[in-house]
């Protein structure tokens, strides 16, 4: 089934701004982007953090039909967005019938769970630079794309403080410094990472200055 097919038959034209649904509530429904943006979010401390913005190919929602538990976050949409709407019966009709589909969702699942656990790394880190130098590190690593002169992250700056947990100047004092050093440079829709080798070692550098202090 092509994808006009499939938005014929599931989809929904959401515009910027409508909450899909939030963290604590009930639901039998997951989620396909088939274009504009998704934030994922979830309050800690009475915070709201932005944890992903989900584009084209991208699912959510899964696990309110694998498991039926409550909405572990707050999923809305960041920009005009075409979704494909699956309820369970469908859901389990498509994985059945498509391996593809279902080693697919494995690996995505696996990868968040990855995600997940480098995201409870970061914030266990105490100082701004540490949370984003590390942040950074991991996504040239596990997502940056090879451009001339280095590895690409695209992302939108203005998410990563809610993300990180840290304040907007702090963000561009760290970006200003790393940029000097010549580990990050600013480009059009996220940062250019010269040598992310370096940039490990640069973090591994912070993160000795934090547990020993200046010697």
């Amino acid at each position: 089934m092509g994808e006009d097919q499939l938005f014929n038959k599931f989809g929904r034209e959401i515009p910027r701004g409508t909450v899909l649904f939030r963290e604590g509530d009930s639901g039998k429904e997951m989620y396909v982007v088939q274009s504009g943006q998704v934030a994922i979010s979830k309050r800690v401390r009475d915070v709201e953090k932005v944890l992903a913005h989900l584009g084209p190919g991208e699912f959510f929602g899964e696990m309110a039909i694998i498991s039926n538990t409550a909405r572990t976050a707050t999923a809305t949409v960041a920009s005009d967005a075409r979704l494909l709407v699956i309820d369970p019966k469908t859901f389990e009709a498509m994985v059945r019938g498509n391996a593809e589909i279902a080693v697919r969702m494995i690996k995505k699942l696996a990868a968040r769970l990855e995600e997940a656990d480098a995201q409870i790394e970061n914030l266990l880190l105490r100082d701004a630079q540490s949370r984003v130098v590390h942040y950074l590190a991991h996504a040239a690593e596990t997502r940056g794309t090879p451009q001339a002169g280095g590895l690409k992250i695209e992302l939108a700056l203005s998410a990563l403080p809610s993300a990180l947990g840290i304040k907007e100047e702090q963000l561009s004092g760290v970006l200003e410094k790393l940029g000097r050093s010549r580990l990050v440079e600013q480009v059009p829709d996220g940062v250019l990472v010269p040598d992310p080798k370096k940039l490990r070692e640069y973090l591994e550098f912070l993160e000795m200055k934090e547990k020993f202090g200046d010697v």
